[in-house]
Order: C-alpha cells, then structure tokens, then sequence
C-alpha cells in the first residue's frame, strides 16, 4: 500500500479528555491511601511484626501473580454486546469500594494472627477488584487511538488526576489517622467510607463517558492461550519494558509508602510539607512530558526522567537535612515520566504485537506487565519494616501509641536507605534497561503506518457486518 492509504489516527476534544482522567482520580484516590498508609497503620499503629506482614506480602504477590494474567487474557478474548472491557470496569467498582473499607476496619487490639489474617484476606479481595478495574483502564488506552500525541495527551489528563487523587490520598489519611494521645480509629473509619463511594462514582462517571472501538471485539479473533503465550514473551520489545517498568514501580512504591517515616522521623515536619516538594514538580513535570517526548521521543524522554529521578534519590541519604526536600522535588520531577509515558510506551508494544498476532491484546500485556511487576509492590511492603526492624526502629506500638522521636542515627539511616538509596538506583537500572528497547526511529514509525492500515481494513469489516 502506498502512504496515501494510510488514514489519520483518532483525535480527541477536551471534554473527552477530562472524562477520560475521572477514572483515574477514583483510582488513585484509593491507591494512594493504600499504599501510603497500609505499612504504617498495621506496624505502628495496629502493632503487626514485620515477619507477619512480609507472610502477608509474600502471598499477595503470589495472588497477583495469578489474577492479572488471567484477567488480561479474558478480557482480551470476551466478546460481549457490551463491549469486552467497559462492562468489567463497571460492574467491578461497588466491589472496589467495598472491599477497601474492609481493609481499614481490622480489629484494633486483635491478636497478631487474627491482624494478619484480616490484613491479608482484604488486601487479597481489594487487590482483585483493584487489578480488573486498573487492567482494564489501561488496556483501553492503546485502542482508543493509534497516535503516541493523542495517547500521551489522555495519559496527561489521566496522570494529572491521578495526581490528584494521589495527593488527597497522602493528605486525608494525615488529617484523620490518630495523633499523639488519641487513640480513636472512627475519624479513619468515618473517611475511608466517604473515600470509596467518592472513588466509585468517579470510575462509573468514566465508564458511561468512554465508549470502546467494537470492531476489535467483533473482527478479531480470540488468539488462544498457548500462542497468546508466545506472542507475549518474544516480544523483545515487551521484555524489556517490562523490565524497565518493575524498576519504576519498585522506586514508586518505595516512595509512596515512606513519606510518613521521612517526614515525621528524619525531617520531623508535617506531611503536606513534604508532600508539596514531591507533588508540585511532579504536576509541573506531567504537561511537560509532551515537550520532552516531542524532544527525545517517548523512550529517551523515560530514560530522561528516569535519570534525574534516580540522582535526586540517591542524594537522599548522603546530603543534609535541608537538603532533602530539594532532592524530593527532583524525584517529583522524574516521577512524571513513569506516571504519563509508561503506558505510552505499552501501547507501542501492543500495536507492534497486532501486527504479529492480528488481534488488539492489551489486556495480556499489561496483565503480565502486572505478573511480573507486582511483586515490586510486595517487595516494597516488605523491604521498609525489615530495614526498620534491622536498625532498631521504635514504634508508637511499642511506644504506649506516642510517637518517638528520639530514633538512633542506625534508624534514620535505614529509613533514608528505603526512601531514597533503593528507589534512585531501580531508576537508573530501568534507564539502562531501556537503552535495548526497539521501538524508536523508523522501526516505530514503520510499525504505526501499518497499524493504522490494519485498523482502516478492521473498521470496513466492522462496517459491512453491521
């Protein structure tokens, strides 16, 4: 075919974009209070040990391990009326909802076994509900639209809400978790219901705003699962994303859940203080992520931001005290291009895999993205009690509920390891790792003029059936 068959890629207006992002700020609303406040309210507060969160975390990412390939695949292969991904998105986040106010409600003078299995069995039930809801989410991003320009912008209105939602998810749990002398969890209880109905009705407003593309339900065929298989792990430029992105996660995670440690232990100032040097660079660095990518393209933008992430990380542990909030800014800064180019670069992936396959299977990429990157979670949960424990960190637990300030040098030192040192160097690693991604120049190129082409030919037949 000549370049002048080849059609223009899908465009979108304003009002699609915001609509587009809601969803995103329901999600991150609850995963931002997740991951920030699960380690701290069932360790410090709640008195769990380490050994029996890190049981917890083991097996919650052997759980994950399963469900995110198994929905991927299933929702890749559903051929409903409805559609094969709005239906699940729908019709799973009451459940979101309710299975994260259960996580919150745990016994509070509960026994170590009975906190574990509470803690477990609702991290498993929400994680469920979270992992269909995510998957789906982004897996209708590289479908909607074959143009890197108009999916970085939905990823910009995407990743500004979920910034968004991230931040109300920090700063609710520090306006109603317990402060010294109190000892009531009915102000926490009180806002995490308020948060999961807020959270749910923000996911339905997108799912009756978004409409799927249905010739790729109804055109494509169901690949099967032995060569779904094999599409999915010799894809050289999948493996090595996926690489990439663990390290991201990893540093994220890490992140995310020692702000409260680096705040009220090493730094000793309000949350939001904090808070403010990581998110407003971060917010700044979203929209910008356009003109980085227009500059190095979408990889050598990530490989960009990756780096200034992973020095002003690393800088943590070895600058002094006044120093850290600037070196949280530039991990802010960095942190955009994880959060806005990731799933960019996964819908590169996907559009080179239909041209192999003949089908769209995003649902299985970013399910074994999760089989593979998940665990980066649990190791986070893990890794930040175990080094607390190994320098002799004093909780309130073990403090009569009062929080101690007074930590040994070994103490802070660990936490600045966990919060900084660990997540810098999984950024530089996930900017090496990229350094053998294909998908860039005229291989990229060549690859988007014949998706569009295939996609012409997919909306004919669509057309001619219906």
């Amino acid at each position: 075919m000549t370049e002048q068959t080849v059609p223009e890629p899908i465009k979108f207006n304003f009002s699609y974009k915001f609509f587009w992002g809601v969803a995103a700020l329901g999600t991150s609303l609850i995963s931002g209070i997740y991951g920030g406040l699960l380690t701290i309210f069932y360790q410090d507060y709640l008195g769990l040990s380490a050994s029996w969160i890190g049981i917890a975390a083991t097996i919650y990412a052997l759980w994950n391990a399963f469900n995110d390939p198994l929905f991927g695949y299933i929702t890749d292969n559903t051929r409903s009326k409805r559609g094969r991904r709005i239906p699940y998105m729908r019709f799973t986040a009451p459940f979101l909802a309710l299975t994260f106010i259960l996580v919150w409600f745990a016994p509070p003078q509960a026994g170590q076994q009975a906190l574990f299995w509470w803690m477990l069995v609702t991290m498993l039930l929400y994680d469920t509900c979270y992992t269909i809801i995510g998957l789906v989410y982004s897996a209708l991003l590289p479908e909607v639209t074959e143009s890197d320009a108009q999916r970085n912008g939905l990823q910009i209105s995407s990743s500004l809400f979920a910034m968004l939602g991230t931040l109300l998810g920090f700063l609710i749990p520090d306006f109603v978790r317990p402060k010294t002398g109190e000892s009531s969890f009915v102000p926490l209880y009180i806002a995490m219901i308020i948060v999961a109905v807020v959270s749910m009705t923000l996911i339905l407003i997108t799912t009756f705003k978004v409409k799927e593309r249905r010739e790729f339900a109804i055109v494509d065929k169901p690949v099967p699962l032995l060569d779904a298989i094999k599409y999915t792990f010799t894809s050289k430029s999948f493996l090595f994303l996926v690489a990439e992105n663990f390290m991201a996660i990893l540093m994220s995670s890490l992140i995310l859940g020692s702000i409260y440690y680096l705040a009220d232990y090493v730094l000793q100032w309000p949350a939001m203080q904090l808070l403010a040097f990581l998110f407003i660079p971060l917010i700044i660095g979203i929209p910008l992520t356009s003109f980085f990518r227009k500059w190095l393209g979408v990889v050598g933008a990530q490989q960009f931001l990756l780096v200034i992430a992973g020095l002003g990380l690393i800088a943590v542990a070895f600058v002094p005290k006044t120093l850290i909030p600037a070196c949280i800014a530039l991990a802010g800064l960095g942190l955009a291009g994880p959060q806005t180019l990731s799933n960019v670069l996964f819908a590169q992936v996907a559009d080179e895999d239909e041209l192999r396959s003949g089908s769209r299977r995003e649902g299985a990429f970013f399910g074994v993205n999760a089989l593979i990157t998940k665990p980066a979670q649990s190791i986070a949960i893990w890794v930040t009690p175990f080094i607390l424990e190994r320098t002799n960190f004093v909780t309130r637990a073990s403090n009569l509920g009062e929080i101690f300030l007074d930590q040994s040098l070994e103490a802070i030192m660990g936490i600045k390891i966990f919060s900084g040192v660990i997540p810098g160097v999984a950024c530089l690693l996930g900017a090496l790792l990229l350094v053998w991604y294909p998908l860039r120049g005229e291989r990229l190129k060549e690859v988007q003029r014949e998706v569009l082409i295939l996609h012409k030919e997919k909306k004919q037949k669509f057309d001619e059936q219906f």
